[in-house]
């Protein structure tokens, strides 16, 4: 399974070739994007309407950046070349399009004379060192990659995310680092956590299918996969896209910079021997990254004590990830007491869990009835909410289903829930964009809530005596304490941490050495929530509409 914009955005090498030449016209910065206001001068050549030219970006920019790459271009060109030829720019009718490697270069007026205006600019192109024109690093280097503490200038920003890393750095991350939110709460974030694939990640007890449906979705195995009865996969495994294939030990996929997982070196030695990044090229992997986990314990085996935090890396994993699905099998319907401390820690990204009951093909059409109300029963008292959970039943596995076990209802059922998924999962990169702006507006609310409460400990500790029984007692009634903030500043029950951890992690800090509340950064966060993300938000939305 493929995802892309329909089959748009191949070509041949000739073609390519001439849509490089345009994409380097068009690109008015150089740095690789064209933006809103690029594709308004260079798409006017094209004598479309406006309301074309909309349904170009919004097809051709279908995860909504803000922005184009060369792909996204040549999708673009594809589709104004279409556009030219009558045909109306509907799914349909691009389902059913000329073959795109047919389909050639759209008429653009004007654009020759352009095109040879560059041509001879780029000979006296300067400066040069030693015969090569120094390569200018991308925007986005500017915000992590610099030691100095400049802003990053407005014009560097060309895309929703390029906006949101700006932000962070100047407005967000100063009230992180003053009030400690690290620690307590999510690690600093750096510049792969912006530019990261979405991530979906797959939970559930050993051997509920987790790693075959990963392998039903790529229609091969992974590096180092290992299938069984028996739990198999003891160790938490990235399976994401790379130039061959590979397995990579945890600790050095941990200290690599261009990848977002750093954040996991909190979690000691003991748990990154039993982690690992599997690589391979694979075009549903150029989209999605997947994280296969270990199978939850039951049983016995559930008071085995784990050498590392395993709902904390749960916990981690859920904030990074898109999509988490728990899988459940029809005869391991039983919810651990691990598997519920497992759903407790995803307590807050409730918006991306999906259920899927899988092996369903095992039972009958009576059984499988039985069964699905007997996993809703189970779900409704871990899930601790009212709505009823969205459950796909199917079989994920390369194997055919057996009608005569399941019946033509069944059949017709696996296929039709599989679809959903499949859909559901094709979503991913389209809501990409959407899930780190609301990721980054939820920490934002976090790290001031935060930077509240430990204003408010740090204004009850005395000046002078006392301060170790203070800071007990502190520690001892902070449920009391995190009802005087909310009632202080008006703030939504919901969003405060949890107690238990929180007074955890409190426990190993001495309150009075935490900062005053600094109105003037909390604010600037304030600010950035309510009109700099909006209008970063509005001057990257389709530029025709």
């Amino acid at each position: 399974m493929e995802i892309k914009s329909g089959a748009l955005g191949c070509c041949s090498k000739e073609q390519e070739k001439i849509y490089s030449e345009w994409f380097s016209v068009a690109d008015s910065d150089g740095d690789g994007r064209i933006t809103g206001n690029d594709a308004t001068k260079f798409f006017s050549m094209a004598k479309l309407s406006r309301q074309e030219l909309k349904q170009v970006w919004a097809i051709a920019d279908t995860k909504r950046q803000g922005f184009l790459g060369l792909k996204e271009f040549i999708v673009a060109m594809q589709l104004v070349s279409l556009a030219q030829a009558g045909v109306d720019l509907t799914s349909e009718n691009l389902k059913t399009a000329a073959d795109p490697e047919n389909i050639d270069p759209p008429e653009m007026g004007g654009l020759d004379a352009l095109l040879a205006k560059c041509k001879i600019s780029s000979t006296t192109k300067e400066p040069e060192t030693n015969g090569t024109v120094q390569p200018q690093p991308p925007p986005s280097t500017q915000w992590f990659g610099s030691k100095s503490g400049k802003k990053a200038p407005q014009y560097s920003v060309t895309s929703i995310i390029d906006g949101l890393k700006r932000l962070y750095m100047e407005k967000l991350k100063p009230l992180e680092v003053t009030y400690r939110f690290n620690d307590f709460v999510s690690p600093l974030l750096t510049n792969s956590d912006f530019d990261a694939k979405p991530m979906v990640m797959l939970l559930g007890q050993y051997s509920t299918g987790k790693t075959t449906f990963i392998k039903h979705l790529l229609r091969c195995e992974y590096p180092g996969a290992h299938i069984g009865p028996e739990p198999t996969t003891d160790r938490f495994v990235v399976v994401m896209s790379g130039p061959d294939e590979r397995s990579i030990p945890g600790n050095t996929i941990a200290v690599q910079a261009d990848l977002p997982f750093s954040g996991l070196t909190t979690f000691g030695g003991a748990f990154l021997s039993k982690f690992e990044c599997s690589q391979m090229p694979h075009p549903l992997l150029d989209q999605i990254t997947f994280v296969d986990t270990p199978g939850v314990l039951s049983g016995e085996k559930q008071r085995t004590q784990r050498s590392y935090d395993f709902t904390g890396v749960i916990s981690w994993f859920a904030a990074k990830c898109d999509l988490i699905l728990l899988l459940f099998d029809p005869h391991k319907l039983d919810i651990s007491d691990e598997f519920k401390r497992v759903i407790a820690s995803l307590r807050g990204n409730d918006d991306k869990i999906r259920v899927v009951l899988n092996k369903a093909d095992q039972v009958d059409t009576q059984q499988l009835m039985r069964v699905y109300g007997a996993l809703m029963w189970s779900l409704g008292k871990v899930l601790n909410t009212p709505e009823v959970s969205r459950v796909y039943i199917g079989s994920f596995n390369d194997k055919p289903v057996d009608e005569e076990a399941v019946g033509p209802i069944g059949r017709d059922l696996f296929e039709k829930e599989q679809d959903d998924l499949l859909a559901d999962l094709i979503d991913i990169p389209k809501k990409a964009c959407d899930r780190r702006i609301n990721e980054f507006v939820k920490r934002a609310r976090a790290a001031k809530i935060h930077a509240y409460i430990m204003s408010h400990l740090k204004k009850e500790m005395p000046a002078m005596m006392g301060k170790a029984k203070a800071q007990q007692r502190l520690i001892d009634n902070l449920e009391d304490e995190f009802a005087k903030v909310q009632r202080d500043f008006h703030l939504p029950a919901g969003d405060f941490p949890n107690v238990e951890h929180f007074r955890e992690v409190l426990s190993g800090y001495s309150i009075d050495k935490f900062e005053k509340l600094k109105p003037k950064m909390i604010q600037a966060v304030d600010d950035m929530l309510g009109y700099e993300i909006p209008e970063l938000l509005k001057n990257f939305r389709n530029p025709y509409e």
